[in-house]
């Protein structure tokens, strides 16, 4: 009865985002001129196109009771890397794969460490995050900006495209968000990753082959964040390292878990990132078309990520074996 009762209030959390998301889209429409128009929509969806994309890598790693906080430096460094070998005069083709190695190659990394050697996932993650980030800036290139080379400007025509006036990043998120979709709901390594997540030696006593599937994770929100990475780079024509300092990691966690993705594991899915997402986004925009500090919309962040944690360990009980895990 329970836990009949916890499943019904983490269907209703979506519920109740979707609710609060709709609410703030009317409340803004018909307070602020400048937000409902098509410019500031289509700027609107944009901007956390991004910020969509690297929800969807977390939200794999997390479904699998996991975390990914080095996501954004696979987003920065690799992708950074890969311009400054255009400007040396590598071939972009193989600027991007070396990029692309380098990506898989973290995402394998955290794998094993998480899988076979079992460091906790926030702490492993957490230490390669911190390792690629001084391996790039120390090892790789010296610079916090690496511009994109005037020879490839036809990456950055890309990043500048529209689909039916729609940018080319809403299509990615798009793209992306349906494909984990697929994934997650269609395929057995989706199937997997659930029940991994939901509990853990469960799934090994059944059969599943439980640390492969966790290094696919891994796997999977590193070719995500690089991605992200691109996109970021076509879009702007350069790559800022410096994100990886940001609060961009938090704003993340922020729409995979207001959107109503357990922590827990095991539960929840892409549309949950979408409407997290979109909530944020359009918090967002409205508090940037009212003139919001930047400080001061930092701090509404993290009180809503404070009170979405909360809810969540409420909606989403850590068990025993969680608490042994303790991998969150």
């Amino acid at each position: 009865m329970k836990g009949w009762l916890f499943r019904r209030a983490h269907f209703s959390q979506e519920r109740i985002v979707l609710a609060i998301t709709i609410a703030l889209f009317v409340l803004f429409s018909a307070t602020l001129n400048r937000f409902l128009t098509s410019a500031n929509l289509l700027s609107l969806l944009q901007s956390v196109s991004v910020l969509g994309i690297l929800g969807v890598g977390m939200a794999i790693v997390v479904i699998g009771r996991g975390i990914d906080l080095s996501i954004v430096a696979i987003m920065a460094i690799p992708v950074a890397w890969v311009l400054y070998m255009m400007n040396q005069g590598v071939p972009v083709p193989a600027a991007f794969a070396l990029g692309l190695g380098f990506s898989v190659a973290i995402g394998v990394l955290n794998g094993l460490f998480i899988a076979y050697v079992e460091v906790p996932a926030l702490f492993a993650t957490l230490a390669t995050g911190a390792f690629v980030y001084g391996f790039g800036r120390s090892q790789l290139f010296n610079q916090d900006i690496i511009y994109l080379p005037a020879s490839a400007s036809w990456i950055a025509a890309v990043g500048r495209m529209h689909v039916a006036q729609v940018p080319i990043a809403v299509v990615f998120f798009a793209a992306i968000s349906l494909a984990g979709f697929l994934v997650l709901r269609y395929t057995k390594i989706g199937r997997f990753f659930y029940l991994i997540g939901e509990n853990y030696l469960a799934a090994r006593i059944t059969g599943i082959p439980a640390r492969p599937m966790i290094v696919i994770q891994y796997v999977l929100s590193s070719l995500v964040a690089f991605i992200a990475g691109t996109l970021t780079a076509a879009a702007v024509t350069s790559m800022n390292t410096r994100v990886v300092n940001s609060t961009l990691i938090y704003d993340v966690i922020l729409v995979v878990v207001v959107g109503g993705i357990g922590l827990s594991g095991g539960k929840g899915g892409i549309r949950n990132v979408i409407i997290g997402t979109l909530l944020i986004g359009i918090l967002l925009d409205g508090m940037t078309i009212l003139d919001v500090r930047y400080t001061l919309q930092n701090l509404i962040k993290s009180i809503i990520l404070l009170v979405a944690i909360l809810v969540d360990s409420i909606v989403n009980p850590r068990d025993e074996q969680t608490d042994q895990q303790g991998d969150i």
